[in-house]
């Protein structure tokens, strides 16, 4: 690289690609350019045949280039970042960390060092094994139970080793997942009547079983009004009302249920405060309502801010709604004009079936249900549920082997009722 003088007396400098830059006007002196190396000058004494005297650089920052590119950084690049304790600037810390690839598992980061070896690799793993499952066209619940049980044993062994109890939350929230998970996978295939019997695809899972038979108690216990009539408006609106406290109905829903009562369950409902119809409207327009234009209702003891007598998601309540609509409003049952009473206690009997359709569980008493308890929740004396029973045979809903002995209701749910069972 020459430096010299143009035409116009300034200074310049040729550059690789043989284009002069001016660098300084005629008349301030001699000085070296950025760069390495000696520069020699056009107009230096001896005709440029020598160098020119040393001139010493400017001092630069730490971190600036050298040559063309520290002169355009000293003139306005910023500076540049600070080293941190270990003496790497923190930009290039975060830049070898983002190169990094950590093993994760449930949005935990699993240490490098974290000890046993096969707990770590196990871990690391497991959290690939999630992610390859999210990838997949289809989902298989069986595959998924058995993560969620690999995951259940990995936490919990990571939480003896750490003492996080997080950890530990963690897989029991996992081995709940697993539990949960075979169950919505057996109803999908259908559970076994018994070891040899055919599959039932089951409208309710155990867990929701559970949460059906809570609702029960709590109409029966709860309820406002004593008649059958207003206990199944009650267990019907509370199901739609489970979560947020107020629900939608329409005229064809109450009608189906209460037949020609429904005016007057509903209007003798809201007398007691039980429920709330919306501002300015009656029974009657309740009973008018569409599907397209619902009326939505409110049970104030349902509200959230209240304290409330079960909890469930809103899958769960969609579903245990849809099994007592389908419960209620069995074909069969409207053939015979079965009442509220005896619609009740097919409800309260799916509801309280084993798997095989046996009523009551198998650990009760001389199995069976107490026959207080269903006459209270059906809103009837107990020496007239074997009455009800008796339709609900010619319904086809209970075998024909149904006794009310001993203060006990003894039966069995017919063949075509066993995919309503709540699974004791």
């Amino acid at each position: 690289m020459n430096a010299g003088t143009g035409g116009g007396g300034g200074l310049f400098v040729d550059g690789a690609d043989g284009e002069r830059t001016y660098r300084a006007k005629a008349g301030r002196g001699r000085g070296a350019v950025a760069g390495g190396g000696t520069v020699l000058f056009s107009d230096a004494p001896g005709g440029g045949s020598g160098p020119a005297p040393a001139v010493p650089a400017p001092a630069r920052r730490p971190g600036a280039a050298s040559g063309a590119a520290g002169d355009a950084g000293d003139a306005g690049a910023r500076p540049a970042p600070p080293p941190g304790p270990d003496g790497v600037p923190a930009k290039s810390r975060k830049a070898r960390k983002a190169g990094r690839q950590w093993a994760k598992v449930a949005q935990r980061i699993v240490p490098d060092d974290l000890q046993p070896e096969v707990l770590r690799v196990e871990l690391t793993e497991l959290g690939d094994a999630f992610r390859a499952y999210q990838r997949r066209p289809e989902p298989d619940l069986a595959v998924l139970a058995e993560l969620h049980d690999r995951k259940a044993r990995a936490f919990a062994r990571w939480a003896d080793v750490t003492g996080d109890t997080s950890l530990q939350e963690e897989a029991d929230r996992a081995a709940a997942a697993a539990q949960t998970t075979r169950e919505m996978d057996a109803n999908r295939h259908g559970v076994p009547v018994g070891e040899d019997g055919p599959p039932v695809e089951r409208l309710l899972t155990r867990g929701q079983g559970v949460h059906a038979r809570n609702v029960l108690e709590h109409v029966r216990v709860d309820s406002p009004l004593p008649g059958a009539g207003a206990r199944l408006a009650v267990l019907m609106i509370t199901l739609r009302a489970a979560r947020a406290g107020t629900g939608n109905v329409t005229g064809q829903d109450l009608s189906s249920w209460l037949q020609g009562d429904a005016e007057q369950v509903l209007q003798a409902l809201a007398d007691v405060g039980w429920l709330l119809l919306p501002e300015n409207a009656t029974a009657d327009d309740a009973l008018m309502s569409r599907p397209e234009e619902p009326t939505q209702v409110t049970v104030p003891t349902l509200i959230p801010t209240q304290p409330r007598p079960f909890f469930f998601g809103k899958v769960t309540r969609a579903r245990l709604s849809g099994w007592a609509q389908k419960v209620v409003g069995d074909r069969k049952l409207r053939k015979k004009k079965a009442g509220a009473a005896t619609r009740l206690l097919a409800v309260y009997t799916a509801a309280h079936s084993r798997p095989d359709g046996c009523l009551g569980g198998a650990g009760e008493d001389g199995d069976g249900l107490a026959l207080d308890t269903v006459a209270s929740f059906c809103g009837l004396r107990p020496q007239d549920v074997a009455e009800h029973a008796g339709l609900l045979i010619a319904a086809g809903w209970l075998e024909e082997d149904v006794d009310t002995a001993g203060g006990r209701l003894r039966g069995r749910l017919a063949e075509r009722v066993l995919p309503l069972s709540g699974l004791l």
